[in-house]
């Protein structure tokens, strides 16, 4: 029994002879959902606005001069 073009014999059966890999493989959409996810939760424990720029205490104002 002759083996077609693109396939190949193993053991006794035919198989289908394994094609280019793709380097990069699509992202599933759970995948993407779940990166996402781990964005937002990263951003909300560590924070974006929390950079450190915080406005210092208003001093309190001034009404009436001292007594003395």
């Amino acid at each position: 029994m002759t083996v077609p073009p693109g396939y190949h014999r193993v053991r006794s059966h035919i198989r289908r002879n394994p094609g280019p890999r793709a380097s990069a493989k699509k992202m599933s959409g759970w995948t993407i959902a779940g990166l996402c996810a781990l964005v937002w939760l990263w951003s909300h424990f560590v924070g974006f606005g929390d950079s450190g720029t915080a406005t210092p205490p208003a001093a309190p104002a001034v009404t009436a001069p001292a007594a003395r």
